[in-house]
């Protein structure tokens, strides 16, 4: 089965709202996490800043507070793999995951606490831990047919 033809698109997300309160945030720690992404995904991600002021979270107007990615074609696929066949695996305690993260559109929803399951990040050479949000988006918007791609694909769902 070939996976451009039943996913649209991945989209991969990181909030960098915490790093922002780092020492040298826009000279040192910025750049080295736009890095670290660009080497997870084999694509330089998009800024993303804050659309409004809120004080609590000390955010102004034009802050950055996250990075995306979006994959298409030949990246998503490989993507893809690497996230079922490597990164997954890689996962402390990992038991599969659950079928609630699928949401009723079908698009898969996968959360890391940290960017070293990847096999391209080196733990000793990296300066900066983030968390990334990963989203799989289907074709087809219907959730059972989604979900019996996913286990034909190999995704590790849970019974």
């Amino acid at each position: 089965m070939e996976i451009k033809k039943q996913i649209e698109k991945i989209v991969v997300n990181i909030g960098i709202g915490k790093l922002t309160q780092r020492p040298q945030f826009k000279d040192k720690v910025l750049p080295e996490v736009i890095k670290e992404l660009s080497i997870i995904t084999g694509q330089k991600p998009a800024l993303r800043q804050a659309k409004k002021a809120i004080a609590n979270f000390k955010t102004r107007t034009g802050d950055p507070v996250g990075l995306q990615v979006t994959l298409r074609g030949t990246r998503m696929e490989d993507f893809f793999k690497k996230l079922i066949h490597l990164a997954l695996p890689r996962v402390k305690d990992f038991r599969g995951i659950s079928v609630d993260h699928i949401d009723e559109h079908g698009n898969l929803n996968i959360g890391f606490r940290e960017q070293y399951v990847f096999p391209e990040i080196n733990i000793d050479h990296s300066t900066v831990n983030f968390g990334l949000q990963v989203t799989v988006v289907p074709k087809n918007k219907n959730r059972e047919k989604a979900v019996d791609f996913y286990k034909l694909s190999g995704v590790p769902l849970k019974k």
